[in-house]
């Protein structure tokens, strides 16, 4: 008599298949969500690099569009440049405008770093039409300010000094620069941005923004007076 065989499976071997089964569909699942998870990260650090390209670009842009107002005050002191740089500020006039897509004339413009808390400080653009004669000792209405860069562990400015050997100078940054002392606008402006995340060691770097100004001497013309135009300068080196 010949034996027959079930060809059906046990109960056994049907719980280890679907266990197998559900730890393959597990770890597809887990690839799956790793790579989504990678990829919406990307494009998280993608648009924020390219705000950060952009948000500096434009600082460059109006930093080298800087020129060499004379402010006539109503005080009896002196005219002056309108020009006032500290390691955590930078006020001066450019002739392009951020906020308004229409050249509007000259604009006052303040940049200043705020600090924060746990979350960081942030770098605040205020811009004005260069209408009164005081507009450089005011402070501009905190609802002009436009937040550019937050999350800011630190910003730096530093001014860029020409050699003047009549003052015994020599060339090289500083950290501070007043246009009434030095009766003419630096030679360039480097801005250091350096995020909280950077600062932590955290997937970012701290990175610079360097602008050179071509006019940094107010020249005043007169009927029938020589125009002197100034021989071209060596472009700065990035400080420190």
């Amino acid at each position: 008599m010949r034996k027959r065989f079930d060809s059906g499976f046990t109960l056994v071997e049907v719980m280890v298949s679907m266990t197998i089964l559900g730890f393959i569909i597990l770890m597809i699942y887990g690839v799956f969500r790793l790579g989504g998870a990678a990829w919406e990260k990307g494009d998280v650090i993608r648009e924020k690099y390219q705000k950060a390209r952009s948000a500096s670009q434009m600082i460059s842009r109006q930093v080298k569009s800087a020129v060499p107002y004379k402010i006539k005050p109503q005080k009896a002191e002196g005219d002056y440049l309108a020009f006032e740089g500290t390691p955590i500020s930078l006020k001066f006039v450019s002739a392009l405008p951020l906020k308004t897509v229409q050249n509007e004339g000259l604009v006052y413009v303040f940049y200043e770093f705020q600090t924060g808390g746990i979350e960081g400080g942030r770098l605040i653009l205020y811009e004005q039409r260069a209408l009164n004669r005081n507009f450089m000792e005011e402070r501009p209405k905190e609802e002009l300010a436009v937040s550019l860069f937050e999350e800011m562990a630190e910003v730096k400015f530093a001014y860029y000094r020409e050699e003047n050997p009549d003052k015994n100078q020599s060339a090289g940054w500083v950290e501070t620069w007043s246009a009434k002392e030095e009766k003419e606008l630096p030679r360039a402006v480097q801005i250091t941005l350096i995020s909280r995340k950077a600062r932590e060691g955290r997937d970012e770097i701290p990175f610079s923004i360097l602008a050179t100004l071509p006019s940094n001497r107010f020249e005043e013309l007169r009927p029938g007076a020589a125009r002197v135009i100034a021989a071209p300068q060596p472009s700065p080196r990035p400080g420190p």
